[in-house]
């Protein structure tokens, strides 16, 4: 048994019990020969499991925890196939270091899907704004995806990909304002939906993005017991997690660090526009 389907083992076991009447009731099974769990996909409403095809952009020195976040509630998702799509299978170093291999190139991701999704970062982000390919793959595939998805700076690319023109969107705070540069129009929202496109803010927003897709994918109930497998239930030690609460000298400091970014981003645009 793979470790995803360990997970929606457990997944199913957590429905199980916390589902009351959203599971039929089955009759005693003869005791098991195996000490894996025993997955029985037929206990689980067939409206929770569904082919979604979910691709995720892995590029290099993108920060890891914006994918790693929703990629977990996605490969939670009973039945969905999820695709880490990079130009080439080799290994893609993250921004801290951390190695993800890819599992499908741009040319083998499938055409059509469920859900197209951008992680963010700073300099790795801007050099994908800057690739041809990239931008090629993000818009041919965004055109025709049921969902066209980002969280952090990865909705700058969504932006440089020409997927955000007129349309609701946030970013982390440090780049918000720079999505005017493609079109968009900056929200200052842990989650913003508009239409087929949902954006998540920075980094750890990502787990809330997650739970907003499992829900709009399978249910509010399906999102809820996922919450709970995955026990996210966050009580920061600081209150320092947006521009809204931090304490003013953090909140200088953190402008002082990210000043020249929207600089940066504004020549990248004006590079595309020309």
């Amino acid at each position: 048994m793979t470790s995803l389907d360990r997970r929606s083992a457990l997944l199913l076991g957590v429905l199980a019990s916390l589902g009351g009447d959203a599971l039929a009731a089955q009759p005693p099974s003869a005791p098991a020969q195996s000490t894996e769990p025993v997955h029985d996909m037929h206990a689980a409403p067939a409206a929770w499991t569904r082919a979604d095809e979910i691709a995720m952009l892995v590029y290099p020195r993108m920060t890891a925890l914006d994918l790693i976040g929703p990629q977990y509630m996605f490969a939670s998702l009973m039945g969905a196939r999820v695709h880490l799509v990079a130009k080439r299978k080799e290994l893609v170093i993250t921004d801290t270091g951390v190695g993800i291999m890819p599992t499908a190139t741009f040319d083998d991701c499938p055409k059509d899907l469920t859900v197209l999704f951008a992680p963010g970062g700073t300099d790795g982000t801007l050099a994908a704004m800057q690739d041809p390919e990239t931008r090629a793959f993000m818009a041919d595939r965004g055109q025709r995806a049921r969902y066209v998805t980002s969280v952090c700076t990865g909705s700058l690319i969504l932006g440089a990909a020409g997927l955000l023109k007129g349309l609701k969107a946030t970013s982390h705070w440090a780049a918000l304002a720079s999505l005017a540069e493609f079109g968009a129009i900056p929200t200052d929202e842990r989650v913003v939906r508009d239409g087929n496109r949902i954006t998540g803010a920075g980094v750890t927003a990502g787990l809330d993005f997650g739970l907003v897709m499992a829900a709009e994918l399978r249910s509010p109930d399906y999102a809820q017991n996922l919450q709970l497998l995955c026990e996210y239930d966050p009580h920061p030690p600081y209150n320092a997690g947006s521009m809204r609460t931090a304490p003013l000298e953090v909140q200088a400091t953190m402008r002082r660090m990210f000043s020249a970014f929207p600089e940066r981003v504004h020549k990248v645009a004006q590079n595309l526009k020309s």
